[in-house]
This record gives C-alpha cells, sequence and structure tokens, in this order.
C-alpha cells in the first residue's frame, strides 16, 4: 500500500546524498586498502528487554559501541555528465553499524541507492571496501559486506524496540556531515510513529528523538542506555533541513527481520494488497483508490470501501490495515471484510508482491 500524506515541514533523508538528493552532499576520503579474507563465525543474540541490563552514562555507552559504528561513503561514477572526459563522480555519506561477526554491516538504503562502489571507515580510521548484500527500499535499510573486520571490532548488540517507552534515554552515534565519531544523546518522544520510505510506502513502529540528528547520521545507531541498539537513524522533520529535535529512527525489531532476509537471500519482498488510503481514521481504513490489475481490485475492493477487519483482526486505522498487511507474505489469502455504504462484504484477497515504486 501506498500513502498520500500533507506534511507542513520538510521530512528528509538524514543521509548526505550526490547529485542534488534531499540532503546537502559530503564529499568523501579516500585511503581504501583491503585485506584477505579469514573465516568468521555469524552469531545471534536474543533481544533483552530494557530491565534486563542496568543503565549506563552517555561515555559509558560511547565508549562500549564507538568502536561498532562506521562511516559509509558510496560512490556513483556517471558516464554522460558535463565534466570533463565525460565522468563525474557523486558521493554520498551516511553511518552504519557492525551487524554481526561475519562483516555485515546495516545502513540506510538512501546512503547507498545507485552506487558503484561502497567503502566503510571504521573508528580506527581504517577504511575498507564493501560489497551490497542487499537493500530494501521499502523499509530503507541495506547490508554491506566487508571481507574482515579490524582487529577489536565487534558487531554491536539489538535490543528490543518493542519495549522503548517515551520519555526513556537514547544515545545517537555518527558520521553528521562527516564528523565520525559524533555521539548525541537525548530522548525517545514517541513510538510507533509513521514514515515515509525512499520509494513512497509507509515504515510502522518509528521511534520519534530529540537526539540530534542531522545529514550524515543516515543508517547509524541508536542506542539504548544499557548500550543496545533499538533503531537505525533515518529521517529528520525541519524546516530549516537541519536539527530541529525531530529525528526518526527505523525500530530494530524492522531492522533484525529485514537484515537477516536480505542476509540469506539478497532481497526482501512484501506483500501488497494495492490500495491507496485517505488518512481518515473514523471506524476503520478508509480506501481512496484501488490500483488497476492489483490484487485488491481483483478480488472486488473498491474506492471508498472501509476495511473494518482482516483475517478476523479488528482494522481501526489505516495504520492498523498497513501493520497487519506487513505481517504476510506475497501469495497469503486473507479474509477483507468492508463496509460499502451500508452493507457489509467479506471478499478474499491473495495478496500480491509490492512494486520496487
Amino acid at each position: 500500500m501506498s500513502r498520500n500524506a500533507t506534511r507542513a515541514a520538510a521530512v528528509v533523508a538524514a543521509g548526505a546524498i550526490a547529485a542534488g538528493g534531499a540532503a546537502a552532499g559530503y564529499l568523501g576520503r579516500g585511503g581504501e586498502e583491503t585485506s584477505a579474507p579469514t573465516p568468521t563465525v555469524v552469531t545471534e543474540r536474543a533481544a533483552q528487554p530494557a530491565a534486563a541490563q542496568s543503565s549506563l552514562s552517555v561515555s559509558q555507552v560511547y565508549r562500549r559501541a564507538s568502536d561498532g559504528v562506521v562511516e559509509v561513503i558510496a560512490r556513483e561514477t556517471a558516464a554522460d555528465t558535463p565534466y570533463p572526459y565525460g565522468q563525474g563522480e557523486g558521493t554520498a555519506q551516511g553511518s552504519g553499524f557492525v551487524y554481526d561477526a561475519a562483516g555485515h554491516v546495516l545502513t540506510n538504503q538512501h546512503v547507498v541507492d545507485g552506487a558503484t562502489s561502497v567503502s566503510v571507515r571504521f573508528a580506527n580510521g581504517q577504511t575498507k571496501r564493501a560489497e551490497i548484500v542487499g537493500t530494501d527500499a521499502s523499509t530503507d535499510l541495506a547490508v554491506l559486506k566487508v571481507d574482515r573486520l579490524p582487529a577489536g571490532v565487534k558487531p554491536l548488540e539489538l535490543g528490543d524496540s518493542d519495549e522503548v517507552e517515551v520519555g526513556d534515554g537514547v544515545v545517537a552515534i555518527g558520521s553528521p556531515y562527516g564528523l565520525t565519531g559524533t555521539v548525541t544523546s537525548g530522548i525517545v518522544s514517541a513510538v510507533d510513529r509513521e514514515i515515509e520510505s525512499p520509494n513512497n510506502y509507509a515504515i510502522e513502529g518509528a521511534i520519534q528523538t530529540d537526539a540530534a540528528i542531522n545529514h550524515g547520521n543516515s543508517g547509524g545507531p541508536l542506542f539504548d542506555m544499557s548500550g543496545r541498539v533499538i533503531g537505525v537513524n533515518a529521517q529528520i522533520k525541519s524546516d530549516s533541513g537541519g536539527n530541529d529535535g525531530v529525528g526518526f529512527a527505523i525500530p530494530s525489531s524492522t531492522a533484525r527481520s529485514i537484515a537477516s532476509r536480505l542476509i540469506a537471500g539478497g532481497k526482501v519482498q512484501h506483500a501488497y494488497l494495492g490500495v491507496s488510503l485517505d488518512g481518515d481514521d473514523s471506524g476503520g481504513a478508509h480506501i481512496s483508490s484501488v490500483a488497476a490489475g492489483a490484487p485488491a481490485a481483483g478480488a472486488g475492493v473498491r474506492a471508498d470501501d472501509i476495511v473494518t477487519a482482516l483475517d478476523g483482526t479488528k482494522i481501526e486505522s489505516s495504520q492498523d490495515l498497513r501493520r497487519e498487511i506487513d505481517g504476510h507474505r506475497p501469495g497469503d489469502r486473507v479474509e477483507v471484510q468492508v463496509r460499502r455504504g451500508d452493507q457489509t462484504k467479506t471478499l478474499t484477497v491473495t495478496l500480491g508482491t509490492r512494486p520496487a515504486a
């Protein structure tokens, strides 16, 4: 499903995007090095609730986790440009963090979108070339891989974003404007926000924070006060384009699910109903239009229908419907209950695969 929205302030990606994107560009630096691959073991750690570990100070979180935070430098070479000799290079700069011991690094999709080469710079200054394992524009997440982690660098631990509460302390570490290893702190301002992905679909469950997030923080981790990653910093809402204290992070629950699927197969497929919602959340999800040829259209769903239940689960808002669809896979058959005028109908829909854009 896509979403139409009118926003008073600009919502922009928090990564520095090359070639005139929504965020200011930042010129990356050279100095890449490579090393021979070495066998690594992937380890997984179960998420723990916030109460399971004691609270740390900001400086303790930084000392514990900063070695696992990286700067991501993505370059795109264009063959036909007005530059001399017919070639020009655009550079995007963002942040990321070490996801596992195999050398996988998690960042935002918009940081590496269109890149022809990617490198990551570690906290010790060492830079390594990285391959793009997979990207998912619908959740604005990407997985990179380096051949071997520098000595002493360990994966960061993922926390449970479902346990996050408004008012909890948080710490962000990243490379705003290329200033590597920058730490900022604040609180969770709100939970369960909805933000828009690069391909215009809704990302559910985002964490809102007043910790300073700027261009170049994209893809970097948002920590709880136990030093665990609860979100991936992705966007800011700002009239000026800079930090106004309204930043958004993709929840770690989403990051964990998408990263594991990208690592396993290189791509992610999302279930697709094929409707647009008008944002009127009184009594269900109000359908403003149905895409031609979409699964919903084939099942008889119409514009102005109000979805009130899906597979027996009550739908009270557009967000409820998006969440339920996101919980399914392409090919699933679902029963959609709609209110049409003074009638209630139950329609069977076989969900499709969400288009890339």
